[in-house]
């Protein structure tokens, strides 16, 4: 048998590791288990993160016992396995089986052997040796690299807020992540990796911005941002409304997609969040509070014309609602909360 070595995406992968705690724990019902074999049997890709968690879950079994265990109760009981185990040789060979069976676009060996992480849904304060806060929002990860000549934080997945601390260091502060750069001028900003760079948001002061790849340089002033590329810097543009309102819990959306508001709540939790097709180009304005997804979901339902579909607790899906009209005009009008 071919091993599936493809990257899954990450929901693709949320929703696998759903199924196999559900069906694993001996308490799922007839009816969940043919919506199972539907989800199985509805995409290749579906197919593939299926048999990567198998191949791993056999690697495991191989291994420890207790790190199979880990992987069935959490996500961070694999981490706290592969740190462990990682200090030997069949460690380091297990853990680099996570990456090359899952890719590392979600289970990545950075992410799990980082300085500092979050969870799904969790979001945490730490403050550096230079006094500098930082706070990580979910499923974030960085390593801290201070020496005698700089102070830096390798952002290697999410998102993160930087308050710089003591503006008497002479040694620059700089944020790295694969894309770029971003020198600190005595400020607050934000670093949010995407699937298509690195996004940079300025709230205070500026931050000179430096892609990998290029000798380009540009600075950014208090309320603006850029996406940052490898080989470029993308238009300069004026910084999106409540941007760092994460940081009180909440999403603050105007005019936006549905499918970018629903997309953004899938980051705070566990398991499949879509929406279908056909009101994925509905647009919303409004509030909603990322400490409870379900209660942001049901929100939708009053000014939208949607319903939420919820197959299990991990699977779950915005549909258009039996009744409504779903013209993307008159949505648009209905959509202010």
């Amino acid at each position: 048998m071919s091993i599936p070595t493809r990257p899954v995406s990450s929901q693709v992968l949320d929703a696998a590791i759903a199924w196999q705690l559900c069906l694993d724990c001996g308490q799922g019902s007839e009816a969940e288990r043919e919506e199972f074999a539907k989800w199985y049997a509805a995409s290749e890709e579906h197919a593939r993160a299926w048999m990567q968690l198998g191949m791993l879950d056999q690697r495991f079994v191989g291994t420890t016992g207790p790190a199979r265990s880990a992987l069935l109760r959490s996500r961070e009981g694999v981490s706290r396995q592969v740190r462990k185990l990682g200090r030997g040789v069949a460690g380091i060979a297990l853990a680099l089986g996570l990456t090359i069976l899952l890719g590392d676009h979600y289970l990545s060996l950075n992410y799990w052997l980082a300085d500092q992480r979050t969870a799904t849904g969790e979001q945490r304060t730490i403050r550096l040796a230079d006094n500098t806060l930082i706070r990580l929002n979910t499923h974030s990860a960085l390593d801290v690299r201070f020496d005698a000549k700089q102070r830096r934080v390798i952002l290697q997945e999410g998102e993160i807020f930087v308050e710089t601390g003591s503006h008497e260091d002479p040694r620059p502060f700089i944020v790295e992540t694969d894309e770029g750069q971003m020198r600190a001028l005595g400020t607050k900003f934000l670093v949010k990796r995407q699937d298509d760079g690195t996004l940079l948001s300025v709230l205070q002061s500026a931050v000179a911005a430096h892609p990998q790849a290029a000798g380009s340089e540009m600075i950014l002033h208090e309320g603006q941002q850029m996406l940052i590329q490898r080989q470029s810097l993308g238009p300069m543009i004026a910084l999106a409304p409540g941007a760092d309102a994460w940081m009180r819990g909440m999403l603050v959306v105007d005019n936006a997609p549905l499918k970018d508001v629903i997309a953004e709540l899938g980051r705070y939790r566990q398991g499949h969040l879509a929406v279908a097709s056909d009101v994925a180009d509905l647009r919303i304005t409004g509030s909603f509070p990322l400490t409870d997804t379900d209660l942001a979901l049901k929100a939708l339902t009053p000014t939208l014309p949607v319903a939420i579909e919820q197959r299990t607790h991990w699977w779950v899906t915005v549909v258009a609602s039996a009744g409504k009209p779903t013209d993307k005009s008159e949505a648009a009008k209905a959509a202010k909360l």
